[in-house]
């Protein structure tokens, strides 16, 4: 009995050592603690929303259109946060010391819809994606938040795309 216990708390205590980046671990370590993000047109309406997991209607666009949005991340209470404060402090891992942090998209079909990130300007710190409307149809795409060459943000669904034809 006294050896079962030992190697429980055993257990136990190598269950709460960090394993690395995807411990969850706090923004004073560098990481995001996002839990969505919002797409907002040029406008600044939003145009697309996911939060803990629900996310708003499909992105509509037209063949042949570009349609522009900036990237906002959002914390646990929903609000929006300064992903550029958040990579202060942050020790790069030794194989990623040259990566760039940014945004991913995958997993989208670009027969129908391309989806590009803007290059970031100097003085220009907001993250900005393009969706061109290639063909008809219905696509989606993963948009992560990158440190490196793993993801601090993953969603938990992929947001969808409806490209009508033109009129």
């Amino acid at each position: 009995m006294k050896i079962m216990l030992k190697h429980l708390c055993i257990l136990l205590f190598l269950g709460l050592i960090p394993s690395g980046c995807d411990d969850g671990v706090s923004p004073e370590e560098g990481h995001s603690k996002a839990k969505g993000f919002v797409l907002e047109g040029e406008g600044g309406d939003e145009i697309y929303s996911q939060f803990k997991g629900a996310s708003s209607d499909t992105i509509t666009i037209i063949v042949g259109e570009t349609l522009e949005f900036s990237v906002h991340f959002l914390d646990d209470d929903g609000n929006e946060i300064d992903e550029e404060g958040e990579d202060e402090g942050h020790d790069n891992h030794d194989d990623q010391a040259d990566e760039v942090d940014g945004l991913r998209i995958s997993e989208n079909d670009t027969a129908i819809a391309k989806i590009e990130v803007e290059e970031e300007e100097e003085e220009h710190h907001e993250m900005r994606i393009h969706i061109i409307g290639v063909s008809e149809g219905s696509t989606s795409f993963k948009l992560e938040l990158m440190h490196g060459n793993h993801a601090d943000f993953t969603p938990a669904k992929n947001a969808p795309i409806t490209v009508n034809a033109q009129n």
